[in-house]
């Protein structure tokens, strides 16, 4: 009895996603396949905003010299934009850090651009989405459905979840479209007689509900998209498990992180054993990216997220002024509020600080730029978000350090700093990147409602050709 028979007789209603779901993706299959690499998304989070004038260059247009939080990306600056003056809508209140985390990614709504990037793409690969770091009150930034969607912090874990049963294989991407999309219809005309059945059945549920209310026709119908999605991802996956069976003998093996032992992570199951070690919260950062470049390149997901950064860590000798060395203290005095002076020591720790992020930020951009797709770079198939969830250590919301990386394959003009007037929402670059990963969104969040709602929920010039040091989009 194949599966699919086992679905029909377990209850009608599960053999409809074959009908609703698969002929459109068939019809395209049948067509021919693109050949070549996948886009994939990357969000990576760090904590305590930024310090603006060590971050955001002087210079509108074609990049010169990068200011020194992003020195350690000077190799990479021709595929980088710097985005500045995006803002989150409304008022901080309560737990500062709770709400901005919360407004980070989903701009106040149910659903967070990285779950909805997943939502479009998700479908192809044996992760829908990847969600990793340090887990606390300060990283639920990803939601589905209002719900927080959790990050994993142990890298053997993730690691499991990878790759359990199968081996890190690198997709051969001359052929692997291709051969998936023969899968699919090979699937599809080998069930001919499946596909008539559920046609009646169809029919059946349409007569079922003329006779529902509302509230029920709404309710049927998220049961049976629920059921297309899962019928429709695990066909996928069995495709594609076949294909990596087929081609294990010749496939090349992605190079496997070295981790230390399992022993050494136990006290991961508390955050503060990492972060209040410098050297272990790099460590940490680079294992956590070297899984990010391993999800990425097996193609096990192409969307993922990471919290890396940390509100309340200890960055004795990489702050080297001054007595104070935790993160959140520094965020605060170098942050003072609008009636008094920073302390310049304080600010310039954060400065520090941040630079040190970006400095582990950059070592995994030049494995990216080093892995070879054939013809191209893992990074010039990515999308990469450097942000932090809050603009400042003050618990800003204005002006968030917002920095794309990776060419995200010609769907953004790279090398710029592009400066929009300050209260633009973030929800319009979440708008670009959805629909850069194929989402055909006309709007998320907050992107046509925002108090500052500007360019008809856009960002001009985004994808649009460079003309060095004019600025199109105003500050």
């Amino acid at each position: 009895m194949t599966r699919r028979i086992a679905l029909r007789g377990a209850g009608s209603m599960l053999a409809l996603p074959f009908l609703e779901s698969w002929r459109p993706f068939i019809a395209v299959a049948a067509e021919g396949a693109s050949v070549g690499p996948p886009l994939r998304m990357v969000i990576f989070t760090v904590a305590g905003g930024t310090v603006l004038e060590a971050w955001k260059p002087e210079k509108i247009g074609k990049f010169d010299k990068l200011p020194t939080i992003l020195e350690s990306l000077e190799p990479f600056k021709e595929q980088m934009t710097l985005v500045s003056g995006l803002s989150h809508g409304g008022q901080v209140t309560g737990c500062a850090h709770t709400t901005c985390a919360g407004l980070h990614l989903s701009c106040g709504g149910k659903l967070s651009v990285d779950q909805a990037a997943a939502q479009a793409v998700g479908n192809e690969t044996i992760l829908p989405s990847l969600e990793m770091g340090l887990t606390n009150h300060q990283t639920r930034f990803s939601y589905r459905n209002g719900t927080a969607v959790p990050f994993e912090m142990n890298p053997h874990l993730i690691f499991d979840r990878m790759f359990k049963g199968r081996p890190p294989m690198v997709p051969n991407w001359t052929t692997r479209q291709a051969a998936l999309a023969q899968a699919i219809r090979e699937s599809a005309t080998s069930d001919s007689v499946e596909q008539s059945v559920l046609d009646a059945v169809l029919n059946q549920a349409n007569g079922l509900r003329r006779d529902l209310s509302k509230s029920d026709q709404r309710k049927l119908d998220e049961y049976l998209h629920s059921v297309r999605s899962v019928e429709r991802r695990l066909e996928l996956i069995e495709a594609r498990q076949r294909i990596e069976t087929a081609e294990a003998a010749s496939a090349l093996r992605a190079p496997v992180p070295t981790f230390p032992p399992h022993a050494h992570f136990e006290g991961y199951i508390n955050p503060w054993m990492i972060w209040r070690n410098p050297e272990r919260h790099a460590e940490f950062i680079r294992i956590m990216s070297d899984l990010l470049v391993l999800a990425l390149q097996t193609d096990t997901t192409r969307v993922v997220t990471a919290a890396l950064g940390e509100d309340n860590a200890i960055f004795s000798g990489v702050v080297t002024g001054g007595t104070e060395h935790q993160a959140h203290a520094l965020e605060h005095n170098g942050n003072a509020p609008k009636n008094q002076t920073p302390n310049p020591v304080a600010r310039e720790g954060c400065r520090q600080i941040h630079a040190w992020y970006t400095q582990l930020f950059a070592e995994m951009i030049a494995k990216m730029q080093n892995i070879d797709e054939g013809g191209s770079t893992l990074l010039d198939n990515c999308m990469i978000l450097y942000t932090s969830y809050m603009a400042d250590g003050g618990h800003g919301i204005q002006d968030y350090p917002t920095l794309l990386v990776g060419k995200a394959q010609g769907r953004f003009k790279t090398g710029q700093h592009l400066a929009y007037p300050v209260g633009t929402p973030v929800a319009n670059l979440y708008v670009e990147m959805l629909n850069g990963m194929g989402g055909k969104v006309g709007s998320f969040g907050d992107s046509h409602t925002a108090e500052k709602q500007a360019f008809n929920g856009r960002l001009p010039g985004l994808s649009e050709q460079l003309t060095d040091g004019t600025n199109t989009t105003g500050r």
